[in-house]
């Protein structure tokens, strides 16, 4: 998909992963539309890119399906929808039901929302992309963050499973999946598990779905060395799982 010209909506645009991603799509010729709760962040980027804001709750359904009819009526086709607001729970066995619901909600359920309201419009126009950031904890795991770490893989799933299903129907998917980005989900856990490789910026992961989506390629890994621990995973599971058992002790303070 070459973006020039495009019209792209980006949860999540107010701020971190989002606010890269509209500015350097912007930069590529897209309109962009900025979708977020915080209505004064997105309008301030929006703003700045020449774009639309639109506030978005992303945890409901109502929300995303009033976003997409709203950009569909009135502005243009969506070309490219951005699945990526997205929230981080620490904890283990002792997070309440409620984080889990919740953390479900933003991480899961509104990638599918978003695919139920849009999907069958980009079928029926013989085309679409859809990109769900979802994160190198929904490849791998991470130690602290159990509901992070499983509604992540979730995402990933998910995002195979549009793939999968509609690829003969015109749709192509991309699913980001970074470890550390400098963004306020990562502000005060500088020295986490999540840095262990180091945090880059926003600027860099938006460089790398552009190189994603010009190639139509799934998997958007914006720190490289996310392929080799995968690689590692599949060729010796027990092992990787020993090798993330000691990390998770070395960082046991996350939890």
């Amino acid at each position: 998909m070459d973006l020039n010209g495009k019209t792209v909506v980006i949860t999540g645009a107010a701020s971190g992963i989002g606010k890269g991603l509209a500015e350097r799509f912007s930069k590529e010729g897209a309109h962009v539309v900025c979708a977020d709760i915080d209505l004064t962040g997105a309008q301030v980027v929006a703003k700045k890119i020449g774009g639309d804001a639109i506030r978005c709750d992303v945890s409901k359904e109502s929300d995303i399906r009033e976003l997409i009819d709203v950009v569909e009526n009135t502005i243009a086709p969506i070309d490219l929808f951005c699945a990526n607001a997205g929230i981080l729970t620490f904890g283990g066995l002792d997070v309440p039901d409620t984080d889990w619901e919740r953390i479900w909600q933003v991480n899961v359920m509104s990638h599918v929302w978003a695919a139920r309201h849009l999907i069958p419009r980009m079928v029926a126009r013989a085309g679409g992309y859809m990109m769900f950031t979802a994160s190198a904890a929904g490849l791998l795991n991470i130690p602290g963050a159990a509901p992070y770490g499983v509604t992540k893989h979730a995402a990933v799933g998910f995002a195979e499973w549009i793939a999968l299903t509609y690829r003969d129907r015109g749709i192509r998917v991309s699913v980001l999946c970074p470890q550390a980005v400098r963004s306020e989900m990562m502000r005060g856990y500088e020295d986490s598990v999540a840095a262990f490789d180091g945090i880059i910026e926003p600027a860099e992961v938006a460089q790398s779905c552009i190189e994603a989506i010009s190639a139509e390629r799934f998997l958007v890994l914006p720190h490289p060395q996310v392929f080799d621990y995968m690689r590692m995973k599949i060729e010796d599971y027990d092992g990787w799982l020993s090798n993330m058992n000691k990390i998770n002790q070395r960082f046991i303070g996350d939890i």
